[in-house]
């Protein structure tokens, strides 16, 4: 199974493509899309749009991940966020690819082990479960990717046990 991951934002939107494959993920490629500040809204989300359906049109995910919002202190940022986070949704619509949306805290639970992992806890562990030999970078690549890692586990989860854990115990991501 392919996922793409993506990790919104405005100004940097990472994303990054997970290949599942026997209980195993494995990198094919990640990375940023940049906006500035001198276009308007509307430009800087068909940026995202066309870059992104760009990605799924040469990688051809079966499913995507997309990260939740974090309101935390900045309730400002997060309206921007939602903007590029709509922009996401509507690249995966238009692709046709199933998309699943995660909290940050959730996709930390499921790379790392806790929510309350740190930025560099969740670059080491996207690093050592992919097998790469380097941190991805920008940082937004490399939540793109814990995204989709966080995806792949749970489709893995409900593949093994034909769903039947979702159906009894609920999505444990949700």
């Amino acid at each position: 199974m392919v996922v793409l991951g993506i990790d919104p934002g405005l100004a940097n939107t990472g994303w990054g493509v997970v290949e599942e494959r026997r209980g195993m993920c494995r990198c094919r490629a990640y990375g940023c899309i940049h906006t500035t500040t001198e276009a308007d809204l509307a430009a800087r989300l068909r940026h995202i749009v066309d870059e992104l359906v760009s990605v799924v049109d040469r990688y051809q995910p079966h499913a995507a991940a997309v990260e939740g919002i974090y309101f935390g202190a900045n309730v400002r940022s997060a309206i921007p966020t939602a903007h590029a986070r709509g922009a996401a949704l509507v690249a995966c619509s238009l692709a046709g690819v199933e998309v699943g949306e995660y909290t940050p805290m959730q996709i930390k639970q499921a790379v790392v082990g806790t929510g309350a992992a740190d930025k560099r806890q969740v670059t080491y562990m996207v690093r050592s479960l992919l097998n790469l030999d380097h941190d991805p970078k920008p940082d937004h690549a490399a939540d793109a990717l814990a995204c989709a890692i966080c995806h792949a586990n749970l489709w893995r989860t409900a593949a093994a046990t034909d769903g039947a854990y979702v159906k009894e115990k609920g999505n444990p991501y949700a």
